[in-house]
């Protein structure tokens, strides 16, 4: 740079101070005010550069591990019973007591049978009265369809197992179309009543048994293959001993050779049932008495 250069600078440098210092000298504080301080700038926190990862100390940190969930707890104890010890207790040997040995009885066929049978009843007590009164031949046959019918409500009017009674029912004529039956009447069944009722009960049932094979062939033969005839009978008797008395007198009327019950709702009754009406009240009652007691040992 020039000299010349060089001495404007620094007279303009001069002039400036010399101006600076003539402020100085002049400058009063104007009274009443305040002071007011100007804050120092906040001072901004230095931020350090991150080191490089090289450089960082790696510190061992403690992970917290998740607690491990408890087991449910069930609101009451299960306590588990041991399964029960089933104790078996020996039945104590019955006595072996030495029987003779029971004859083997031989049947005969079904239409051989009636000698047989007939043998048999010349045991009972009452042979003598019973055995007049029975049919003579195909007892067997005549029995099983005489039980089958009453079994179902109905009564035979032929071939039945014993002797028909031949005496007439007695009446009394009201009119010409209107009759009463006598009291009398009911002493035709008397006889064959009394018979029955007298056969040993025990006797009876061991001859039944013995002839079972037989009642049950000879109810196969009308079709009854699969029942057994037991249960027929059982049903043949309760249907005896459900009926129900009917009091006299009793009103009949005879529209052709037969008479019939005036009161409709006595012949609309089972045949069965009627035929228990016509042997009167005190006959039917030993009747029922007595087939109680074959029931019992059915």
């Amino acid at each position: 740079m020039s000299k010349t250069g060089l001495g404007i600078i620094a007279g303009i440098a001069i002039v400036t101070l010399l101006y600076l210092v003539y402020l100085a000298m002049t400058f009063e504080a104007p009274s009443g005010t305040t002071t007011v301080v100007i804050p120092p700038p906040a001072i901004q926190p230095v931020v350090e550069e991150p080191e490089p990862i090289s450089r960082q100390i790696s510190l061992p940190q403690n992970q917290l591990q998740p607690e491990p969930t408890p087991p449910p707890v069930a609101a009451t104890d299960v306590v588990i019973q041991p399964p029960p010890v089933e104790v078996v207790i020996e039945p104590e040997p019955e006595p072996v007591v030495e029987v003779p040995d029971a004859p083997v009885v031989q049947l005969p066929t079904l239409s051989n049978s009636d000698d047989f049978v007939f043998r048999g009843l010349q045991d009972f007590t009452d042979a003598a009265a019973l055995i007049p009164l029975l049919a003579s031949d195909q007892l067997i046959r005549k029995i099983v369809v005489f039980v089958d019918n009453i079994s179902r409500g109905e009564f035979p009017q032929t071939d039945l197992p014993y002797q028909g009674i031949e005496q007439e029912m007695q009446v009394r004529a009201i009119d010409e179309n209107l009759f009463e039956m006598d009291e009398a009447a009911y002493s035709r069944f008397d006889l064959v009543t009394d018979v029955i009722v007298a056969i040993d009960t025990d006797q009876a049932m061991s001859l039944y048994r013995v002839l079972s094979p037989l009642f049950q062939q000879a109810y196969a033969e009308i079709g009854f293959r699969d029942v057994n005839f037991d249960d027929t009978l059982r049903r043949a008797i309760t249907n005896v001993l459900s009926t129900t008395d009917v009091e006299g007198p009793l009103q009949l009327v005879k529209p052709s050779v037969t008479y019939l019950y005036a009161d409709a709702s006595i012949e609309n009754l089972q045949e069965v049932h009627k035929q228990l009406i016509r042997i009167g009240p005190d006959n039917t009652e030993k009747l029922k008495a007595k087939l109680r007691q074959i029931m019992i040992q059915l």
